[in-house]
């Protein structure tokens, strides 16, 4: 969706903490885009400090959180770190006092998350989290079919990612914890129940299927939620899927929405991949037509977003995520655990909530 919020006049200075994957892959370039500057980077790997004199010079490398915060200057901190150190680093940003957001997830917990939220929110601090995911086509598309009503009253729904990586990378998502922020739960799973939830309403109760399959933590997951609305989604990701599904299925008393484009480099399912600016296709039976058109979305938006709130009057209130939804996210996500471990239907008990 385009964002209406004021822009500052001169551009936002912003502290970027990691450099990896997230900070120079996903970060950085959408800061860029959206007309905000990295002033500073924080990274002790001598490599990546590299990486950052080449795809931004003018920006200061620092080797840590510490030293960021001493930056002169700054206007917003972005952390980008392992997710394992995410409530531990935004606490120590909200002492400072500076505007942040934090890639999801925000805690490896809800409990911890909700933490980070009442410590923003008694020193009135502006937080939010960076669930990208929400600016793509697909969730515009599926936004438009549900408001609509192109496939009548939508009785389940799905949502996936698949990947075929059956020698896991070494990284820190592969090779640590869920404790310490590893495995799909904490990483694709946080963006599909987002996802879920903002077009279903919250997760009443969850079911879960979770394994460790090549991974430290789980890399092959299944959630059936039911929401609020009476929808039931199932929420699907996994690595070590060799015939990836479709991105989403929606049905309903008048028919189907499928999108069939994968995340990333992953291709399946050709018959339905997007058309131009038309995302996904309606089905019914052997009847299919195009799916909405999308041509206004952009993940870089958020960013913009957090700009214009930055400058409103209200910037808490203005951000383009609410902390509080993922706090939501996380307790889904706690259930699951339940669920897989004790293979029963579990209560989402969201903390932070008036029962």
């Amino acid at each position: 969706m385009p964002v209406t919020e004021p822009s500052p006049s001169t551009p936002l200075r912003v502290g970027l903490v990691g450099y990896g994957s997230a900070g120079r892959g996903i970060h950085a370039p959408l800061i860029v885009r959206a007309g905000l500057t990295v002033a500073a980077v924080s990274t002790a790997n001598a490599t990546r400090a590299d990486e950052v004199r080449a795809d931004l010079p003018e920006a200061e490398i620092v080797p840590d959180l510490e030293t960021l915060l001493g930056v002169d200057g700054l206007d917003l901190v972005v952390l980008a770190s392992p997710s394992g150190v995410h409530a531990e680093q935004a606490e120590r940003v909200i002492e400072a006092g500076l505007p942040l957001v934090v890639d999801k997830p925000l805690a490896v917990d809800a409990s911890r998350a909700l933490d980070v939220v009442d410590q923003a929110t008694h020193r009135g601090v502006p937080l939010t989290v960076f669930n990208n995911r929400r600016f793509d086509p697909e969730l515009a598309a599926l936004r438009i079919v549900r408001d609509e009503e192109l496939v009548g009253e939508i009785w389940r729904a799905e949502y996936r990612w698949d990947r075929w990586r059956p020698v896991p990378k070494q990284r820190w998502r592969e090779q640590v914890s869920a404790a310490e922020g590893g495995g799909l739960l904490l990483d694709l799973q946080t963006h599909l129940v987002d996802q879920a939830v903002l077009l279903h309403g919250e997760v009443e109760s969850v079911y879960a299927e979770v394994d460790s399959r090549t991974t430290v933590a789980e890399d092959d997951t299944f959630l059936a939620c039911r929401h609020t609305s009476g929808v039931v989604s199932h929420v699907l990701s996994s690595s070590v899927n060799g015939a990836p599904g479709p991105r989403a299925r929606v049905n309903g008393s008048a028919g189907s929405f499928v999108i069939g484009r994968q995340l990333d480099d992953v291709s399946a399912f050709t018959e339905f991949e997007n058309d131009g600016d038309a995302v996904g296709w309606i089905v019914r039976g052997d009847e299919r037509e195009r799916g909405p058109v999308v041509t206004d979305a952009d993940q870089a938006d958020f960013y913009r977003a957090v700009a214009g709130a930055l400058v409103s009057s209200d910037p808490q209130a203005t951000m383009p995520v609410d902390p509080r939804d993922a706090v939501h996210v996380l307790a889904v996500v706690d259930a699951a655990r339940i669920s897989a471990r004790d293979r029963r239907v579990v209560e989402v008990v969201t903390p932070g909530q008036t029962p």
